[in-house]
């Protein structure tokens, strides 16, 4: 068998999926092996969901606000509609969209969240004023965390 023939077959066998190539001519015989890739594959247990906020009943529906009493006062927590990076305002160094003592109005934007690169505007869904801003600029939030106290 040509020397040339062979290392052709050598280099299309390196490129191949085979891991084995047995050729045997007249009184000519080649054994082609390369190691078998491994993967590994690892067994995770999921665990149940925890709320990992227990003062604070979570509302995982499209309302993104729980309700909540505490001395006579209704208290309403807006909730992050995703995972993401807090944004308190639009550009850095420019006044938050809201703070402590603000009046908002279902509609108004009250902060962004990035996430994918994308800016989303994150609006009020309920009237009132702004009793705790409960995360600070540049913060990763979870899906549902509590943002902001309204009452």
């Amino acid at each position: 068998m040509d020397i040339q023939v062979i290392k052709e077959l050598m280099s299309e066998f390196k490129e191949a999926e085979l891991t084995k190539l047995s050729l045997k001519c007249e009184a000519f015989e080649l054994t082609l092996e390369k190691e078998k890739e491994i993967i590994s594959v690892e067994h995770h247990q999921m665990l149940p969901a925890v709320n990992p906020y227990p003062n604070i009943t979570m509302n995982h529906g499209s309302d993104s606000h729980a309700d909540q009493k505490e001395e006579g006062i209704e208290k309403k927590y807006i909730t992050s509609p995703m995972v993401g990076s807090f944004y308190a305002s639009s550009t850095p160094g420019k006044a938050p969209f809201i703070s402590v003592g603000s009046k908002v109005k279902k509609g108004d934007v009250i902060c962004i969240i990035e996430a994918m690169k994308l800016m989303n505007e994150v609006e009020a869904e309920v009237d009132g004023e702004v009793v705790e801003v409960l995360v600070h600029n540049e913060d990763m939030v979870e899906y549902a965390q509590p943002l902001f106290v309204i009452k």
